[in-house]
Order: C-alpha cells, then structure tokens, then sequence
C-alpha cells in the first residue's frame, strides 16, 4: 500500500437502469433503485433511491420521478450526476477531516456508443471522480460470477439487466462476440401492465407489476415448484372503481412470451456468430445467467430447452455484476486491458 493509497477512495459502481450497486472494500454499501424525485419549481433533487422510489407513481404535479437510465445508459445527465452525488454522500459521512479521491469503475453495456460512453463518465467526474475506468457488463459479470476470464476457453455470458440483456462470448480476457438488446427486466413489466388492461381491464402502475412479476413471474406455463396465486389490486377500466382480481403464474408465462422469445433469438443469434473452437467449449461449459432478469422462474430451463446446452443462473445474480466490478478494480493491473478508460 503505497503513501498516498490513504488519500483514494476506491468504488465500483453498477450503474444500472433499474438498480444501482455500490461496492467498496469488498462490501455492498448502497443498493438502491435508480431513481430521484425532483421538485419541479426549484429543479432541486429531493429524494434519491428507495425514498424516491415509494414517491414512484403516487407524486402531485410539484414533484416528479425520474429514473436517470433507460435502456442502460444515461438519459438523464443531471439526474444521473446528482444521483450519483446521492449515493457516494450516504456511503461516506460528512465528518470526515478531509474527502479522499476518489476512483471509481463503472461497469456498461457492450452495445453502447462513444457518447454515451462519454456520458456514464462525465457524470462520475462530475460527480466527484479523479480516476473513471470502464467495463463492459458480460466481462463484468463472468467476473463476478468466478470464470477465469484469461484462458483460452470459451464462455458464453447472458446478463439480464433492467434496460439491456447482453449476450457475450468471452474468451482470452476479450469478448469475442457480443449482441446486446434492448429488451429486459423494464420490458417484463410493461408487458404485464398491459396483459392486465387487456385480459383483466385493470390498470396497474409500474410498481404493481413489478411485484407481480416478482411475486408470480415466470418463463414457462409449467412449472416444478409453482409460486401461489397472487392478488392484484388496480383500477378497473370500466367502472373506474378499484378492484382486487387474482392472478397465477402462467398467465404472466403467456404475458412475457414475446419478449423471452425476443431474448432467445439474440442468444442463437450470438451463437451463431460464435467461432467454431469456441462453440465447442460452449457445449461442455454451457451459458451462465446472470442479473436480475435470470431470476424469472423457468427462465434457464426454457433458455436450455431451446439451445440444448446446459444453462447455469450465477450465484446471487442481482450482484454478480457489481461483484465483477469490484474485483476488477481491486485487480487494475491485472485487469487493465479489460478497462475502456
């Protein structure tokens, strides 16, 4: 540890469209919803992942929600750079002698552009940043997730995101080749809060369905260990008046089909693309999940089924990305040319 290591705050961010994940010496101290809520007369921030979170929805016409990302990167600049600000303020109390520097590792989708990589890092400079790398999600994750990402064996990556689903294949500490879509966690839901209008005509909100999706979603109509019926409660679209219906997992199975179908065309797509050495390691290894979308129950078995490879979901997948990001930056000699900086 040299002289001057006392004086860098070291921080890998997961900057994600639904989540954001803080991780600094090896533990996760913020975990929060990508979201703010802004006063709309003043401009000011007044609340800042999960308080912002529960204003979701239910704000009057002074205050409005803002998620920051869409689709994995920055749509918002200055929610972003304020949000951001949010989380390394609650990391670190005020009373400090003095503010270390800090550096930081963001980790990004493998599909994102030049500016909007120029966004993700302007933001955290704003934001307090001396030092910015860059990783891209899948490396990431096969991080995260304990593949040797420097040996000459192939591994196919498939990271669920809230905005963005990246497909990769990695092998040699490079992504060989990659697809990423923008279909993902945020698309389950709206596909679920428009099921309910048709099938049902009750209007939920974003944050219904998304408790739907987590309480009742799934990627197949049968399943093993199938989760109790849930109960819904909205606005009916006939008589205006709230009601309660209750629902069971294979109308969400039925609800998310074409977005599931959407993600496993990219995933043949990718492998497809794939060298055949490397799709020869991909039969013995088989494809990892990982991110909050893996979790969807029957998703790995729907995703072998249709492959016909062997489909393993990461360990604690909410967090293999931010775990990857982590590493990477304990280790940014070793992982140095993984680093877009």
């Amino acid at each position: 540890m040299g002289l001057f290591d006392f004086f860098v705050q070291e921080i890998a961010i997961d900057l994600g469209t639904a989540n954001t994940l803080i991780i600094m010496n090896d533990k996760v101290v913020i975990d929060e919803p990508s979201i703010v809520a802004k006063d709309i007369q003043t401009g000011k921030i007044v609340a800042i992942g999960k308080k912002a979170q529960q204003m979701h929805g239910k704000t009057h016409k002074l205050i409005e929600t803002i998620r920051p990302l869409r689709d994995g990167v920055i749509a918002d600049f200055y929610s972003a750079e304020q949000m951001i600000r949010g989380f390394i303020k609650m990391i670190k109390p005020g009373s400090r002698l003095f503010n270390p520097t800090l550096r930081m590792v963001v980790c990004i989708p493998s599909g994102i552009t030049e500016v909007e990589k120029r966004a993700v890092k302007d933001s955290a400079e704003h934001a307090g940043a001396k030092d910015v790398y860059l990783i891209h999600e899948p490396m990431a994750a096969a991080i995260g997730i304990g593949i040797d990402v420097e040996e000459p064996m192939g591994n196919m990556i498939i990271d669920i995101g809230g905005g963005t689903s990246e497909i990769a294949v990695i092998a040699l500490g490079g992504i060989v080749c990659d697809k990423s879509i923008r279909v993902a966690g945020d698309d389950f839901t709206s596909d679920i809060e428009d099921y309910m209008r048709r099938q049902h005509n009750i209007l939920v909100g974003e944050r219904t369905a998304e408790e739907i999706k987590i309480n009742v979603g799934a990627a197949m109509t049968e399943l093993d260990n199938p989760p109790p019926d849930y109960a819904v409660r909205g606005r009916d679209l006939m008589t205006g008046i709230p009601k309660e219906i209750i629902i069971n997992y294979s109308e969400i199975a039925v609800a998310l089909d074409k977005s599931i179908s959407k993600i496993e065309e990219a995933i043949l797509s990718a492998l497809e693309m794939t060298p055949p050495e490397l799709s020869a390691d991909i039969f013995k290894t088989g494809i990892y999940l990982a991110g909050g979308g893996s979790m969807l129950r029957g998703l790995d078995k729907r995703i072998s089924l249709r492959t016909k490879l062997p489909v393993h979901i990461a360990e604690d997948p909410l967090r293999a990305v931010a775990r990857g990001t982590s590493i990477a930056l304990k280790n940014l000699d070793k992982f140095q040319f993984l680093m877009k900086d």
